[in-house]
């Protein structure tokens, strides 16, 4: 199974929403960065996917994107593959 990074803050129900259909998808260890507790963590994320957005997820070295961008990709059938690769 590949890493998954994703960028999160405390009260973010996509963020919730992403990590509830990565658990369900197989990921069990999902690297979190609170970017509301770390400036230099969010500035990190902009830069990285000139996005301000959360969450923005990293599965591997693919930046997936958003919540809605993450469930369309398992509604294309294409997340089981990405995180087995």
């Amino acid at each position: 199974m590949k890493h998954v990074r994703m960028y999160t803050t405390a009260n973010c129900p996509y963020c919730v929403r992403a990590r509830q259909l990565l658990d369900e998808r197989g990921a069990r260890e999902i690297e979190e960065i609170r970017v509301d507790l770390d400036p230099e963590a969010a500035e990190a994320m902009q830069k990285e996917t000139n996005r301000r957005t959360v969450p923005q997820i990293f599965i591997g070295d693919t930046h997936v994107g958003g919540c809605d961008d993450l469930y369309a990709l398992d509604r294309e059938g294409g997340l089981v593959p990405l995180l087995q690769e």
